[in-house]
């Protein structure tokens, strides 16, 4: 099972993959709210495994920690990222919000992890800089449908931005063109924000592309 829903002070797309008979959960980018995380996880009943995040920006990661201090599973980044997972705090200054400070980072991952659940492969991670020097997207088949949780690397319609510490234009569209665009057409995109779209509509409509 696959939910997304929209949490925290910038509307991150967090996206709950869990098994529908064990309960056990993986999640993506849970956000900056986490007592909204939490609810949504108990209401479900989920066991959670593992916080996975597709990069290390305050909307997308500020509220881990005090997840995984209540609910004691790991937090996993890709290591190009820890220095600006390190300046959380600096990062929410910049919106005028308050971000408490990070935890540690359990396991860092990197191009070609693979997350399972129950002992199942679940997601392979694609290593994407451009957004972020460490921003990673998540590609799996295990509903059926080739899926992508793209972060904040591919928009419907745009792309990531570029113009925050640590991001690279050039870098971006390479990323995109050469990983993401190697990817099945057909396949579903989660973005980090907003409106959920298919790589096939961004290949031939993306004014960025």
């Amino acid at each position: 099972m696959v939910e997304t829903f929209a949490i925290g002070s910038l509307g991150c797309n967090c996206s709950l993959v869990y098994e529908r008979d064990s309960r056990r959960a993986v999640v993506i980018d849970p956000g900056d709210d986490p007592e909204a995380l939490l609810q949504a996880v108990g209401e479900r009943g989920l066991k959670v495994t593992q916080l996975l995040h597709t990069h290390a920006h305050f909307d997308h990661i500020g509220g881990s920690d005090a997840v995984k201090r209540r609910l004691d599973v790991p937090i996993l980044l890709h290591r190009d990222d820890e220095e600006l997972y390190r300046r959380l705090q600096e990062q929410g200054l910049m919106f005028g919000i308050p971000v408490p400070p990070p935890g540690e980072v359990d396991q860092f991952i990197e191009e070609g992890f693979e997350v399972a659940l129950g002992g199942r492969k679940l997601l392979t991670t694609i290593h994407t800089p451009g957004h972020s020097p460490g921003s990673c997207c998540f590609y799996t088949e295990v509903t059926g449908e080739p899926l992508l949780f793209a972060g904040d690397t591919l928009f419907r319609q745009s792309v990531g931005r570029t113009d925050l510490p640590g991001g690279d234009a050039y870098a971006l569209i390479r990323s995109i063109k050469q990983r993401l665009f190697e990817l099945p057409d057909e396949s579903y995109v989660v973005p980090g924000h907003g409106e959920h779209t298919t790589l096939h509509a961004e290949q031939r409509h993306n004014p960025f592309l």
